[in-house]
């Protein structure tokens, strides 16, 4: 439900919850049990790859399905925990997470794996939204933004850790392993959550848009696999009509949504500048993250033969820039405003994708890789907090779980998009340049070997253990490949990185002039009774227990761009 206080509350005045750490820890530990499943495939994907003699879109998918699952379902199953309540869906997600990672460990093909992690994803699609929904109702003011920023920066160091974790169970257990580490967190965090966090805050009697939530499932899942089947041979007719399906689902939706009351995705609300510029600006800077570490870590294993355990201290640097940077951007979006730290965050994302492209080759020494990833780290650290931030500070309350389930979008969809884009990319040009390849050997190979040398580094891995007189040449051809796919996969990035710094220069805001369109929305959301019901002037200590209808917008209210 609405929360409402005065409207003349000072705007720098902060509320918070009882026991207020322990809540927060609460939801952490919940929102890690997601983050930290959805970085740990990565790391094991070369050896997922040779366990099922899988094809690169297939790993693709691998590592795309957790990502693809929660965005996939992040809009509908926040509007239900809304309705029906935050508490109990947070329970559930976390509860459903522990036979999905179980069913993963123990999948016997590469397509049961696939809907594990997808299955997985779901379960983070009913929880890991509620964390931050629950942080937009419990908390205000600055004390907001610093559980914000502590939030982003706790989630984006445990995805990062999540390799080396990984990678140091690769060196002493099956791929299978990586999938059983998020046990014990998930029992930890659901009895945490059970414990401390209090349950129907600020939620609403009115009915949830179900065909909505099936439509906005139904066009992110059609679009990020449009993307995956794009470079697949003899799949060009199946992406083409995965893309069609995923364009009708997106005006049904848009549709729908107009004509809905009550709405499950507010297109006025969403319509407003600080908010979609937000969501984009967030979208690019969190799926870049998720896609540098994709294509990084096969990159270190494949190209530089880094053991399982190396790859993933490799990320270390990004995962410490992400977790010391945050605080201070907290500050900075306090001092500064929000564009300033999101164009600083984007500044240190593009020059660790121009490290990447142009010092990433078959030789490069450590510093180059740490360096990267530091970059990498630092930009996300500075633009995660403003880019969730201004979301939530731009809707009313009563819209907190739309604001977080966008939120959660900018990095499951920016994810898996990114990294959908980026291994597709990375797929093509490793084929082409595997195809050259085999075409200019002096040697023929037949048809059924070509297929495997082209179809990932892995399988030509496999192809040089069987030829162990050509094994050099072939794994030598396969690096060069590979190298040739990932270049194209940067360049994508950094093409993303720079529309991304150029939407945000022109259309975002500065200071001032947030704190003007703040003010315009918080005015608009204005009930008749002269109380606010804006996510940013909510006060926990106004809040009930019980839910009660929300306000509706009068049609006379004038929008605010």
């Amino acid at each position: 439900m609405a929360s409402t206080v005065d409207a003349a509350a000072p705007a720098s005045s902060s509320t918070t919850p009882p026991q207020a750490k322990l809540v927060l820890t609460a939801l952490i530990a919940v929102a890690a049990v997601a983050n930290l499943n959805l970085a740990v495939a990565n790391v094991a994907l070369p050896d997922i790859g040779k366990a099922f003699d899988a094809s690169q879109t297939g790993l693709d998918l691998v590592a795309v399905g957790y990502s693809l699952g929660l965005a996939a379902s992040v809009l509908y199953l926040g509007a239900l925990g809304d309705a029906h309540g935050r508490k109990q869906m947070l329970l559930a997600g976390t509860a459903l997470a522990i036979p999905a990672s179980l069913l993963a460990g123990f999948a016997p093909s590469i397509t049961v794996l696939f809907f594990a992690r997808l299955l997985g994803g779901l379960a983070a699609g009913m929880a890991f939204p509620t964390t931050l929904a629950l942080i937009t109702a419990l908390w205000s003011g600055p004390e907001r933004t610093k559980s914000i920023a502590l939030w982003s920066a706790l989630g984006g160091g445990i995805s990062a850790l999540g390799p080396l974790v990984s990678g140091a169970l690769l060196e002493h257990f099956d791929w299978d392993s990586v999938f059983f580490v998020t046990l014990p967190l998930a029992a930890v965090a659901l009895y945490l959550a059970w414990r401390f966090v209090p349950a129907h805050v600020n939620e609403t009697s009115e009915r949830v848009d179900n065909l909505g939530g099936i439509l906005s499932v139904l066009m992110v899942a059609a679009l990020v696999l449009a993307i995956n089947f794009a470079p697949v041979p003899g799949a060009k007719a199946a992406a083409a009509g995965l893309a069609l399906v995923a364009l009708a689902a997106v005006v049904a939706f848009v549709v729908r949504q107009r004509r809905a009351r009550p709405p499950l995705y507010d297109l006025d609300v969403a319509a407003r500048r600080i908010f979609w510029v937000s969501a984009c600006a967030g979208i690019i800077v969190f799926g870049s993250l998720m896609a540098a570490m994709f294509i990084g870590q096969q990159y270190l294993q494949n190209v530089l033969g880094y053991s399982t355990l190396d790859a993933g201290l490799a990320i270390l640097p990004g995962a410490i820039g992400m977790v010391l940077v945050a605080p201070r951007s907290a500050k900075l979006v306090e001092t500064k405003g929000a564009r300033f730290t999101l164009l600083l965050g984007y500044a240190f994302c593009l020059l660790g994708f121009l490290v990447m492209l142009l010092l990433w080759d078959e030789s490069a020494p450590y510093w180059h890789i740490g360096l990267g990833y530091l970059l990498i780290g630092v930009g996300v650290g500075f633009a995660g907090t403003p880019a969730s931030h201004s979301l939530t500070a731009s809707v009313p309350v009563h819209r907190a779980g739309m604001a977080s389930a966008t939120a959660d979008l900018q990095r499951d969809l920016g994810g898996a998009i990114m990294q959908s884009i980026l291994g597709a990319l990375l797929t093509a040009g490793y084929a082409a340049a595997a195809a050259t390849a085999v075409a200019s050997a002096p040697h023929s190979v037949s048809t059924s070997v070509e297929n495997e040398l082209t179809k990932s580094f892995s399988s030509a891995a496999a192809v040089a253990e069987q030829h162990p007189r050509y094994a050099e040449s072939i794994v030598e051809g396969a690096r060069g490949a590979f190298l040739q796919g990932d270049a194209w996969a940067y360049v994508a990035g950094i093409v993303a990185i720079c529309l991304g710094a150029l939407l945000v220069a022109t259309r975002f805001p500065d200071k001032e002039g947030e704190a003007r369109l703040l003010a315009a929305y918080a005015a608009e959301d204005v009930p008749a009774n002269g109380s606010v019901a804006s996510s940013d002037s909510s006060s926990p200590s106004s809040r009930s227990e019980s839910a009660s209808p929300r306000r509706r917008r009068s049609e006379t209210t004038p929008r605010i761009p």
